[in-house]
């Protein structure tokens, strides 16, 4: 039944997507290093938040040379606000394999695109299918969506063989314009049949095969597995001034947000008075707290329940990097869980 619906969908996908696609930058060629930088970049944000980075990145460093190439802290600026730091990391990773394993080609079949650092099953298809037409499903919550409205089944689509067996019934209905074939898929997904919104199944051009059209029944598509809960921690953010200048500090090479640029923190919820001694035991003379703020940030497995506090201090002296705002505009990438302070600081 799923392979006789599947097999229906070059036939009405095709002409629809090239009626009805977006224009999008990474649409305008089939460069490998343009389609995989759009790829990692549209991984949990949004088409219209990419656009700029997008370009932007890429007027920064035009080729896989440039990226492999490029210093950490010049990076992470270009990321910045994109968030899922590793990702980026990945990115100048595997530009540097490409650069010593094949002379600073892209490589071309969907072994060595797989064995890139940071890119995965869907990466790998979606490059080799945009780029070099490759029967090569790339297999996301959109697509996952989709298939399960049209063949109204109730598999959670977070279990890995649905994933697996959604991949190959995919590949073997694949026609020979397979890039188009994966975008027009990945396109359905994101605008007439999306996540958040009812479907717009009169408009669709799978509606007369669809069972959940036919049925009435999109809407109960896709089933998914209980989230569980996520840890919870509070801390307590230190937005230090002094002379015009603020305190910074590098977080670790490992583990969250590694490598990154942050606010002095503690754990905890600090009152007043615990906060003042928390600043001293820091080395520096608190003068005035300028403001307190309750903020939050939601990680892929934690929760951080934030207190900001803002105060001015004598000196610029213990273990931090003092920077005018112009210099953490121009060079310090602070991750969202920071950045939301700084934003909110008497620069802005």
């Amino acid at each position: 039944m799923e392979e006789n619906i599947l097999s229906a969908l070059p036939g009405v996908l095709l002409p629809w997507y090239r009626e009805n696609r977006r224009e999008l930058p990474w649409r305008r060629d089939r460069e490998p290093y343009h389609v995989w930088l759009s790829e990692i970049m549209l991984q949990q944000t949004r088409v219209e938040a990419v656009k700029g980075y997008y370009t932007r990145f890429l007027e920064a460093l035009p080729t896989i040379e440039d990226l492999a190439n490029c210093d950490d802290d010049t990076l992470h600026k270009l990321w910045e606000g994109l968030g899922y730091y590793s990702r980026v990391r990945n990115l100048k990773k595997a530009a540097n394999q490409i650069m010593k394993r094949h002379g600073g080609r892209f490589p071309d079949t969907y072994e060595e695109v797989r064995a890139l650092s940071g890119i995965g099953d869907y990466t790998a298809g979606a490059i080799c299918s945009i780029c070099f037409d490759y029967p090569t499903p790339a297999v996301d919550g959109n697509v996952l969506r989709v298939i399960s409205r049209l063949t109204e089944d109730a598999t959670p689509i977070d279990l890995p063989a649905r994933k697996k067996e959604v991949s190959q019934l995919l590949a073997a209905v694949y026609p020979a314009e397979a890039g188009d074939f994966t975008q027009a898929l990945m396109e359905l997904g994101a605008t007439l049949c999306g996540p958040n919104w009812k479907p717009r199944c009169q408009e669709c051009p799978c509606a007369q095969f669809c069972g959940g059209a036919i049925h009435g029944a999109a809407e109960q598509f896709p089933v998914k597995l209980p989230k569980k809960g996520k840890k919870e921690e509070d801390r307590t953010v230190f937005i230090l001034s002094c002379d015009g200048k603020y305190a910074l500090q590098k977080r670790p090479n490992k583990g969250l947000l590694a490598g990154l640029w942050q606010f002095p923190n503690v754990s905890g919820k600090l009152d007043t008075p615990k906060a003042l001694a928390a600043v001293e035991e820091l080395g520096l003379r608190p003068r005035d707290i300028l403001r307190i703020v309750e903020r939050k940030h939601i990680f892929t497995h934690i929760r951080w329940e934030m207190r900001g506090i803002y105060l001015e201090v004598a000196e610029c002296a213990g273990d931090f990097t003092w920077m005018t705002a112009e210099e953490i505009e121009a060079s310090a990438a602070l991750p969202t869980a920071f950045r939301q302070f700084w934003e909110e600081t008497d620069h802005v």
